[in-house]
């Protein structure tokens, strides 16, 4: 049987205009390779020097330039409403705060305007409703937490799509006993050592300081290892509290990683101990990899973790929860392995990028139809 998708193939263009390569930026990447794979016309507009337009052209995504500089950037916004009434699309999509900013530019020039919102802080009250109730068509939001936020922010509610993020869980995958002694002999590790590891920008939203307290507290444990992955205005002072604290030996920066797939074969216990957090991709896909891990009672991460089940759940900025439940996990192999495999079973049904893109369509898809029959009445 043929699909509507089949049948009607769209026209669509993804805008994000950043330059470094976060969890963000995977989600766009993926959601316009599935979309592709779907028959759907998948684009995207993002910076030519950022990572995006690198990645996105390398895997056999259609990049078209455009730069924004700011949420001001009047040229960029005159730039993108040239290029849509030269290429006509189906659905515009805004993935970040910048691209937002660009909507009202594209007001006419497509079928639909679509924003994915993953921040869980509240948006400026006064331009939040005038964005999203006015500008655009149609909002998702990652997580229960973000749409809440939005609420907060004076977005009605009726306007708003709940749309998890995905991760591809077939590259994504709990590694062979081969692939995780490869992985665990390119970062030194030896047999008996536990290995942490955390991923994301080295900002204090993401809550390493209370990390390494942790870490800190678990000095008497002297086969923990921790790995962290990410960069940010934070390092320079979390790397002076590693020295502080005395254990440079035990914690390594990695900086930012291409790919995490390595970081998640060769660790034993993923953590996340943001304090805020939209959802978490790298949350997402150190499950997918059948990874015990340890979170915080923040934002999205509540609603992808049942405590004790797949996972464990602390309160954010608690360096002496945090540390329990790692110490917790160090010391028994057992309840790694049960809880990284409930882990792996809820990442692939319900947060595999094939998922989040069909919920996506099914967003066009709705709103299209919309706007259809009021052109109709």
């Amino acid at each position: 049987m043929r699909t509507a998708a089949q049948d009607h193939p769209l026209r669509i263009i993804g805008v994000d205009p950043e330059r470094r390569f976060a969890g963000g930026e995977s989600q766009v990447l993926g959601l316009s390779l599935e979309l592709l794979k779907l028959g759907h016309d998948a684009r995207l507009l993002c910076d030519p020097e950022g990572l995006l337009w690198q990645r996105a052209r390398g895997a056999g995504v259609v990049c078209h330039p455009l730069k924004i500089r700011n949420a001001l950037d009047c040229v960029a916004g005159m730039k993108l409403r040239g290029f849509l009434s030269r290429n006509r699309f189906d659905v515009v999509h805004f993935h970040t705060s910048r691209a937002h900013s660009m909507a009202p530019f594209a007001a006419g020039m497509a079928g639909a305007l679509i924003v994915t919102r993953r921040m869980d802080y509240v948006p400026n009250r006064l331009f939040a409703p005038l964005l999203y109730n006015h500008a655009v068509d149609g909002v998702a939001a990652i997580s229960r937490e973000v749409a809440r936020a939005l609420v907060s922010g004076g977005v009605s509610s009726e306007r708003i799509t709940l749309i998890p993020s995905g991760v591809d869980c077939d590259r994504f995958h709990p590694p062979t006993a081969e692939q995780s002694a490869a992985a665990r002999t390119q970062l030194g590790l030896a047999p008996g050592d536990v290995a942490i590891g955390a991923i994301g920008a080295l900002e204090p939203r993401k809550g390493h300081r209370y990390l390494l307290d942790a870490l800190g507290r678990l000095s008497q444990h002297r086969a923990i290892r921790a790995y962290i992955a990410g960069d940010g205005s934070q390092r320079a002072a979390l790397q002076e509290q590693v020295h502080c604290l005395g254990f440079t030996n035990s914690v390594v920066f990695l900086g930012s990683i291409a790919d995490p797939l390595t970081l998640f074969w060769a660790i034993d216990i993923f953590v996340q101990p943001s304090v805020m957090e939209g959802l978490g991709v790298a949350l997402l896909e150190g499950m997918a990899c059948g990874l015990p891990v340890v979170a915080s009672r923040a934002g999205g991460m509540t609603e992808v973790i049942e405590d004790r089940h797949d996972g464990l759940l602390v309160p954010a900025a608690d360096a002496a929860a945090l540390a329990q439940a790692l110490a917790e996990l160090a010391r028994s192999p057992d309840l790694r392995s049960a809880l990284g495999s409930q882990a792996r079973v809820k990442a692939v049904r319900d947060f595999s990028l094939s998922t989040m893109a069909n919920r996506t369509l099914a967003l066009y898809q709705s709103v299209l139809a919309r706007k259809r029959g009021k052109c109709a009445a």
